[in-house]
């Protein structure tokens, strides 16, 4: 069902009847993909540190200002596994699932949200607003407190992959 809308989109935006099954499976995997130039800094037995630039897209970003992954430019990302072949300052590509940043996302944004809000309707309910207001506070920092302690066992779940650089 959703290759079919994909689909459906790669055939309206190339304005064309019928799209070959290589750009088809191209589209696809660019778009279950994201993609990030890096720069190995780092190599160990099971894992590597690559360093890679915010993208470029950032810097075209209305909302640049105002966002705080762009007062950063570099990011170390760990990435799992053994790279023989790899040496400190290579150039490669970091490569990492949609759905994962899917995930990260929900964990990040929706979730503290969600439970930020239902902590201040049930302590304001209880004990007036400014319980509330500390409910949803306390309920933030235990969330997050919770995310820090699994870190580890989260971050199995959030794996990347290194590709030769171009």
């Amino acid at each position: 069902m959703q290759k079919d809308k994909i689909h459906y989109n790669i055939i309206r935006n190339f304005e064309r009847k019928y799209v070959p099954l290589h750009d088809f499976e191209d589209e696809m995997s660019r778009l279950e993909t994201i993609k990030h130039e890096g720069v190995v800094e780092s190599i160990g037995a099971d894992k590597c540190q690559v360093r890679i630039l915010q993208a470029s897209a950032c810097s075209s970003c209305s909302a640049r200002q105002l966002c705080r992954s762009s007062e950063s430019k570099e990011k170390l990302i760990e990435v799992r596994g053994y790279y023989p072949t790899l040496h400190v300052g290579d150039s490669v590509t970091l490569v990492g699932s949609v759905r994962q940043g899917m995930r990260a996302s929900v964990l990040a944004y929706i979730v503290p949200l969600v439970l930020m809000v239902i902590a201040l309707f049930v302590g304001t309910h209880l004990a007036g607003e400014a319980a509330g207001a500390l409910a949803s506070l306390l309920t933030l920092a235990l969330y997050y407190g919770v995310l820090y302690l699994l870190r580890d066992r989260i971050g199995k779940r959030f794996e990347f992959s290194l590709t030769s650089g171009s």
